[in-house]
């Protein structure tokens, strides 16, 4: 597995990447519920995904094995952490919490000393794990239940 910088190229199997890893593994937090589920992944489209990846305030990274992308991450330069998805084919092979390391060295390098996110039910844990705290209360975020997070770097 690499990380690396996402390219223009790769908008529609990241875009795909994305759905297929809040529909497949996000299940906690929409329950198959398409009144959940459809406004999460009404903006998750291939040119959303371009504008993401070309915004100069921020860094998309994928993981990939080969030319397969395992996942997705970015992070914008004021200390948020916006993305951070894995494909269902690579959950639980370390892909997440190498991205996050990543997105969290960039932060690093553009002054940041706290790394921020807002995390759903499914990933709290896993942030956890990875020394993020709570900062706040739970906030109900396109009818999915949200939490701020945050951790020193």
């Amino acid at each position: 597995m690499k990380i690396r910088a996402a390219i223009p190229a790769e908008k529609d199997q990241i875009c795909n990447v994305l759905r297929r890893s809040i529909a497949e593994l996000c299940t906690a937090d929409h329950a198959g519920d398409p009144t959940r589920l459809d406004p999460w992944l009404f903006n998750k489209t291939p040119e959303n995904v371009l504008a993401w990846m070309n915004d100069p305030t921020a860094r998309m990274l994928v993981a990939v094995d080969g030319t397969t992308i395992l996942g997705i991450g970015s992070a914008n330069a004021s200390g948020e952490i916006t993305l951070n998805y894995v494909s269902p084919d690579a959950r639980f092979r370390g892909v997440s919490k190498a991205i996050l390391g990543e997105l969290e060295n960039y932060l690093r390098e553009q002054g940041n000393n706290l790394s921020k996110l807002t995390s759903t039910s499914t990933a709290h844990g896993f942030y956890k794990a990875c020394g993020y705290r709570d900062s706040g209360p739970a906030q109900k975020h396109r009818q999915i239940n949200t939490q701020p997070m945050e951790k020193q770097l």
